[in-house]
């Protein structure tokens, strides 16, 4: 029977990637950011004190939120006053996360169905807890004796975020305005060279959803998971340089990498996600190990326990 350690490990990543619902962190002294009545995310108290020097953009919070001023009732008025503002964040050495901009707008809104309220550079959600939508692809393969084996990415060294990690074979952000199935095909393309017509086969097969914290500010994500069985004689190749390498790997090799550092942490939890789907976790001896290992039992959190459900091929709440 396996050990707790790779449980453990699993547990440490499952908690990483949902601090910020977990004791200690700093959602008590966060506030809601709010527009048109309705919650968009969560502002750390550090941000709202340097919103403060924009009145005409935002209100003083007040019972627990911060809303945009009255004035700005249209989308395009919102964007483009926060915009503003955020640029002129820029200057601020302790907002680092803006040294990463990324001149890529992403949609503010309260739920993913929900009518879009304003547009966001990127890089500058993190300081208002807006929620980022991605794609992520699990490509593998099956081969004539149904041995499944999963392609990795190893992402390049100069990337800014994460660079040097083991990823999802494609995967990237959703953009303002921009599809789901356009995003899928479009990062296939871009980073694996997949053509469009192998890409559109692709499945839609789950959400994987999560928050945490960090120094650079707040971080609720959803990514939109999709399986894409390939050919066995195709392999993926580099195309606009984001990926260093890409390694075809049987997925009891992937399992062991998964609990090592070397994954970029929610691509972690996409493949993750894949293995339980799929049934490569055993119930003896994968995570529900926790269950016969004491010291581990009382730390399971409804979030541990919501990516383990045996929903297959669900798409969860958003």
């Amino acid at each position: 029977m396996a050990s707790c350690s790779w449980a453990e490990n699993i547990l440490q990543l499952l908690r990483k990637m949902n601090n910020f619902y977990l004791p200690g962190s700093r959602r008590s002294s966060c506030f809601r950011f709010e527009i048109e009545g309705a919650q968009v995310g969560w502002i750390p108290p550090h941000v709202a004190s340097l919103l403060a020097r924009y009145p005409d953009v935002f209100s003083p919070p007040h019972q627990g939120a911060v809303t945009l001023c009255h004035s700005l009732d249209s989308y395009e008025k919102r964007s483009e006053a926060v915009s503003h503002v955020v640029q002129a964040l820029r200057q601020e050495p302790s907002l680092t996360c803006l040294k990463g901009w990324r001149d890529e707008k992403y949609s503010v809104m309260p739920r993913f169905a929900d009518c879009p309220l304003m547009w966001m550079e990127r890089a500058a959600t993190s300081l208002f807890g807006v929620k980022r939508y991605g794609v992520h692809i699990n490509g593998y393969t099956v081969s004539d004796r149904q041995e499944v084996c999963m392609w990795l990415a190893r992402r390049s060294h100069t990337k800014q975020t994460y660079p040097g990690l083991l990823d999802n074979m494609a995967a990237g952000g959703l953009a303002a305005g921009v599809g789901i199935k356009h995003t899928l095909v479009k990062e296939c393309q871009e980073e694996a060279c997949v053509p469009a017509a192998i890409a559109k086969r692709a499945r839609p097969v789950a959400t994987v959803s999560y928050t945490y914290e960090d120094e650079e500010g707040v971080f609720p994500e959803s990514q939109f998971v999709f399986d894409l069985e390939l050919p066995l004689e195709f392999k993926p190749r580099i195309g606009d340089g984001e990926v260093q390498e890409f390694y075809l790997l049987p997925i009891d090799k992937v399992k062991e990498l998964l609990a090592t550092d070397d994954f970029k942490p929610n691509s972690a939890m996409v493949v993750l996600d894949f293995l339980i789907r799929h049934s490569y976790i055993d119930p003896d001896t994968g995570l529900w190990v926790f269950a016969k290992c004491p010291h581990l039992k009382n730390r399971l959190t409804a979030s541990v326990l919501s990516l383990l459900s045996f929903q297959s091929h669900t798409i969860r709440t958003l």
